[in-house]
């Protein structure tokens, strides 16, 4: 397997356990700000045991802080959209990442966009629209907007993150988990969650496997993988977040979302299928 293979496997082992995040949020009676807050505190201990376990260096600069804080910014509004919006809506709203990564690359950086990169984000975009079709409601538009702000961050995130190299990324993603920690703190204080059974058991789920491991994953990924396919092998998680919902509560996916499934499974695999064969033309 080669290191952008592995990548790409990790990257969508990290999507798969991204999309259990809808199911335990809305089980957790808590405020979203106590809930990222509590989910970042086990998270970051499981990103500090990795970081121990790998004797990597704890980096505090421009890049790891840059992208930390965004990430932290990212944690907590998509939390907060999960609780005033519908999950399906929270994580659709929030996979507009990959048109956030287009738009600041050509206004920030004034890259040139590549006709292939465009053509993949329409129509991962169009599939996500596709398969949330018939559960979108133009209610709760508060939670709409905090998604679509979490999209717009994660887009940056992507990008940040794909200016760290090496030990910095897993410094960000701690930083990151320090400051969901210490957006959420003053509400855990404030509004004094009830640490019950489910709640814990949950918010304990939700921080090691749900952040945590992942956050691994997408930190050892990012290295093989540019930001827009990360960001697009990223859009798995929207995929899979039905299937937990029809296993755990019953609701069936309609045609909509079965079409759309086909639609981003295919322009993703074509997408990174053609950026792989770039790749080894330039290289011939």
């Amino acid at each position: 397997m080669t290191k952008e293979n592995k990548a790409i496997f990790e990257m969508l082992t990290c999507a798969a356990l991204w999309s259990i995040a809808g199911i335990f949020i809305k089980l957790i009676p808590w405020s979203p700000f106590a809930i990222s807050c509590i989910r970042s505190l086990f998270a970051g201990i499981t990103i500090l045991v990795f970081i121990g376990f790998k004797h990597y260096k704890i980096i505090f600069n421009r890049r790891t802080l840059t992208a930390g804080i965004i990430m932290g910014f990212v944690y907590t509004s998509f939390v907060a959209a999960n609780k005033l919006t519908t999950a399906a809506n929270a994580i659709v709203l929030q996979f507009t990442a990959p048109l956030f990564i287009v738009i600041f690359s050509a206004i920030i950086f004034k890259k040139k966009i590549l006709r292939k990169d465009l053509i993949a984000v329409l129509f991962t975009m169009l599939g996500i629209a596709l398969f949330f079709f018939d559960q979108i409601d133009a209610g709760k538009i508060a939670g709409n907007f905090v998604a679509i702000l979490a999209g717009a961050l994660m887009g940056g995130m992507y990008m940040a993150m794909g200016e760290a190299h090496g030990e910095e990324r897993f410094s960000a993603i701690l930083v990151g988990q320090i400051t969901a920690f210490l957006i959420g703190l003053p509400f855990v204080i404030m509004t004094k969650p009830e640490f019950t059974a489910i709640p814990v058991v949950c918010i304990i789920i939700l921080g090691v496997f749900q952040l945590g491991i992942p956050y691994i994953l997408y930190g050892k990924a990012s290295e093989f993988c540019p930001p827009l396919a990360c960001c697009l092998l990223g859009a798995v998680e929207p995929l899979l977040n039905p299937i937990w919902v029809l296993i755990f509560d019953g609701e069936k996916p309609g045609l909509y979302a079965l079409i759309g499934g086909i639609i981003v499974i295919a322009s993703v695999t074509i997408w990174c299928a053609v950026g792989n064969k770039s790749k080894e033309e330039n290289h011939a």
